[in-house]
């Protein structure tokens, strides 16, 4: 849960910072994807990733991104409202010799700005849902820019949940700081995608993370 993406420079500079997103390359360079990541990436690939174009919102230093080049997706589009991530990201799709095939984005929110943002055939949200006030207008939102898959982890909303993202808030607020983080209603979130016309394939766990696959009906 600790891991939890933000959005909003202005919002979240502060904890999404140069050594946030440095923890989170050298814990990639070391050990590659966490459980929850794979999970993520696997169900892109089940979905048919060859040839095919990514748009992650908030995907960070791009683990899941380079993941899925590695399974033959071709192009990627990554949505950032914090530039932390920007040097080492662009490092290691350099490393990958990829950098010509990705395009990375800061200062869009997909909910807000989503006019501005290309489509893709697969849209993944990792860590992102549970930073973010209005997931049910953030998912509709990615699910206009999806022509095939949405992929989204979330946590459980059980007491247990509640009341750690509740401590981290009041711990947040006595700082000063303007993250919060949020526990969603699953049942919501689903609502949401079946709105915009996509079923629910899977929901499956991964530690504290469940990961929701659904792909246009």
């Amino acid at each position: 849960m600790d891991d939890c993406c933000g959005h909003g420079e202005a919002r979240y500079g502060d904890v999404f910072d140069e050594r946030f997103a440095g923890d989170l390359e050298r814990r990639y360079r070391r050990r590659g994807l966490t459980r929850a990541e794979q999970r993520v990436a696997e169900r892109v690939e089940r979905a048919g990733v060859a040839g095919t174009s990514v748009l992650e919102v908030g995907g960070g230093i791009g683990a899941i991104q380079l993941e899925l080049f590695g399974h033959g997706a071709a192009h990627s589009i990554n949505l950032e409202l914090s530039p932390a991530y920007e040097g080492r990201a662009r490092a290691l799709l350099a490393e990958a010799g990829r950098a010509a095939d990705a395009r990375r984005i800061v200062g869009i929110d997909l909910a807000i700005d989503g006019d501005d943002v290309p489509v893709a055939d697969h849209v993944v949200l990792h860590r992102v849902v549970c930073c973010y006030p209005d997931a049910v207008r953030l998912l509709a939102a990615s699910a206009a820019h999806a022509r095939r898959t949405v992929v989204f982890s979330h946590p459980p909303r059980t007491w247990l949940t509640r009341a750690f993202v509740g401590v981290g808030n009041v711990m947040m607020r006595l700082r000063g700081e303007q993250y919060r983080g949020y526990v969603h209603s699953p049942g919501a979130m689903y609502d949401a995608l079946r709105r915009a016309g996509f079923t629910i394939d899977s929901v499956d766990r991964a530690g504290w993370w469940r990961i929701a696959s659904a792909h246009r009906a």
